[in-house]
């Protein structure tokens, strides 16, 4: 087996021109196929270097957009498959706002973060005569396979996808791009090549969870009650964009953007995006209201499943507090996704300095049928976590369109020391079919800990991550 290194455009969109490829020392060849540049080497070190080294000449793109929210707005696109529009609607609700004497609206952010696997994507290609094995970490080895006869020609029927234990997907290993580069430098050269991303690699050229736009409007009669719910998402898409609570009139939409970084799938889907801006929203409703979040959900729930995780989760929370203790905040969010129902009761402490703390999180999640409770629970504690990052502090910096700073020293993930107390509490079913516990726990991280900040220090934060640099801002 040797190593392969791909030449990478200086940003994306970038065009080869040309690319000078002699002068490399004896054992280290270069593959050139249309635009697809690499060079093998003994070992991976040598091939990093080397491609290093290459003089090439890119034709490049116009630099991006610096407002990345108004591009988003101003540039949609027809998607497809589950990025197509989604437009629902149930009564009139223009109508209802216009009679509402009750209106709060608000446009709510999440940013564009990266899956950041602790292991970065390779792959090890051999051919043998016209039939190819690849062994990659992947979590679609059929979509591989797929990828692989369309970018090289060959039926489907001569390759093998084998798939080894592979660590740290999250919807970040969909795509097929590391085993496709492996194959093409393997048939070049005549033996197996290994492809394996560096950090920069796996920040700069996998793809990222889109940053999401959502616009809500809502209204509500004299007696607190919701007439009127207009909910637009921009660019994340339509998962968890479902309204469970009581209303005439409501509108729920999506509609896909033009991004300037590439995206696609990531733990959740849009369903964190969404179940951030509405839940956040909810709260402002109730405070309009006069009425206790946890109140105000229940009086409109018609899910009682739903109703059933919130009170558990208001129960498990101890909400008292000294009136000394006024920079104690709760905040309390629910949603239901994929099957499975979720609540999430936050506990954060906002210090002097404005530093915010996360000291206790408690999630209630029913799932149907729970076959084995250690690998819910394991799955539902991994979520808090992971969710906790995208809520305080993850996010992509982008200049013109572009990620500013491919290191992993520069993107924020959460640390042994920001971890809370995590309190899982498990409802068992067996009447209901088995849903899956991997991502519907991580939606009511978020807007738990917003209402929570809200709570404690009355200011509403209306985008992802909340406290980027750890502190009110």
């Amino acid at each position: 087996m040797r190593y392969g290194a791909i030449l990478r455009p200086p940003v994306r969109g970038a065009t080869l021109r040309d690319v000078d490829t002699a002068g490399l020392p004896e054992g280290v060849v270069p593959v050139r196929d249309g635009d697809f540049v690499g060079v093998v080497a003994d070992g991976v070190i040598a091939a990093r270097l080397n491609v290093a080294g290459l003089r090439a000449e890119w034709n490049e793109p116009a630099p991006g957009p610096t407002d990345v929210v108004a591009h988003l707005r101003s540039n949609p696109v027809d998607g497809e498959g589950w990025d197509a529009g989604f437009d629902d609607a149930t009564g009139d609700t223009e109508a209802a706002l216009a009679g509402a004497t009750n209106k709060i609206a608000a446009t709510y952010t999440t940013a564009y973060i990266a899956h950041v696997p602790l292991e970065t994507r390779a792959a090890v290609a051999e051919w043998t005569g016209d039939r190819l094995t690849v062994w990659v970490g992947t979590q679609v080895p059929f979509g591989v396979r797929e990828r692989l006869a369309d970018a090289l020609g060959i039926d489907r029927s001569n390759i093998r996808v084998i798939v080894p234990p592979t660590g740290s997907g999250f919807g970040g290993k969909h795509a097929g791009q590391v085993a496709t580069e492996a194959a093409r430098l393997a048939r070049a050269v005549g033996t197996p090549v290994k492809v394996h991303w560096s950090r920069a690699e796996e920040f700069l050229w996998g793809y990222v969870r889109p940053m999401a736009v959502i616009d809500i409007r809502a209204g509500m009669d004299d007696d607190g009650n919701i007439v009127a719910w207009d909910f637009l998402d921009i660019n994340a898409g339509s998962a968890g964009i479902g309204f469970p609570y009581a209303t005439a009139n409501r509108r729920l939409r999506y509609q896909a953007a033009e991004s300037p970084l590439a995206q696609g799938s990531y733990r959740a889907l849009a369903a964190t995006a969404n179940h951030f801006a509405r839940e956040s929203h909810i709260d402002q409703l109730a405070h309009a209201a006069g009425l206790d979040p946890l109140s105000f959900r229940l009086r409109h729930l018609d899910d009682e499943r739903l109703a059933t995780v919130l009170r558990i989760a208001a129960e498990h929370c101890d909400r008292r507090r000294d009136e000394q203790d006024t920079r104690r905040g709760f905040g309390i969010a629910a949603g239901l996704e994929k099957g499975g129902r979720v609540a999430t009761c936050a506990e954060v402490r906002v210090g002097e300095n404005e530093s915010v703390e996360v000291t206790r999180l408690v999630t209630v999640y029913e799932c149907g049928t729970i076959v084995n409770p250690d690998t819910v629970r394991n799955q539902v504690e991994g979520a808090a976590i992971m969710a906790l990052g995208g809520a305080l502090f993850e996010q992509l910096t982008l200049d013109h369109g572009h990620i500013a700073d491919p290191a992993l020293a520069a993107y924020r993930v959460p640390r042994f020391t920001d971890a809370p107390d995590v309190h899982v509490v498990l409802i068992d079913r067996p009447d209901l079919p088995s849903a899956g516990a991997g991502e519907t726990p991580l939606i009511t991280v978020a807007p738990a800990i917003g209402n929570a900040i809200f709570d404690a220090t009355g200011r509403q934060l209306r985008s992802l991550p909340l406290v980027p640099d750890g502190v009110l801002r």
